[in-house]
């Protein structure tokens, strides 16, 4: 049901974890170029799956408010796929901090690299809805 917490929850897990195909990642200046790049997540390939996965997974998981089981189930794969983004999205800023020659002039660009992590605090508490949800259902059940 849409007027459950987790539900609210799921979708604002969702739309924030949208945001990360508009804000850049990192901002960096090549070695030996006048200009600078930044880095997002629709610049590349494994960063845009994952980001993909961390936006589609709750907003599916929403409308799955009949089987709890799987709704937690998918909660804990974009939780996970959160988690990924950051390990790829970290394995990849290091690529360029360790480039030949090194580019210079670097740094996180705020507020994208934080969106991961806001978007597993999101999952979490939805999470803890679907459980207290569980537990109202088996003391429904146990009364009749």
């Amino acid at each position: 049901m849409i007027q459950r917490v987790q539900s609210i929850w799921l979708f604002l897990a969702a739309f924030i974890s949208a945001a990360l195909f508009i804000f850049p990642l990192y901002h960096y200046t090549p070695a030996g170029a006048s200009t600078s790049s930044l880095m997002g997540a629709k610049n590349e390939y494994m960063l845009l799956i994952l980001a993909s996965l961390m936006t589609l997974m709750p907003m599916v998981a929403i409308f799955m408010f009949k089987n709890r089981k799987r709704q937690k189930g998918m909660a804990w794969i974009s939780i996970l796929s959160s988690i990924g983004f950051i390990a790829v999205m970290l394995m990849k800023i290091q690529n360029f901090k360790n480039a030949v020659p090194p580019a210079t002039n670097d740094n996180f660009a705020l507020p994208g690299p934080i969106i991961p992590v806001i978007v597993i605090v999101f999952l979490l508490l939805a999470l803890s809805g679907i459980r207290k949800d569980e537990a109202l259902i088996k003391s429904v059940d146990r009364l009749r």
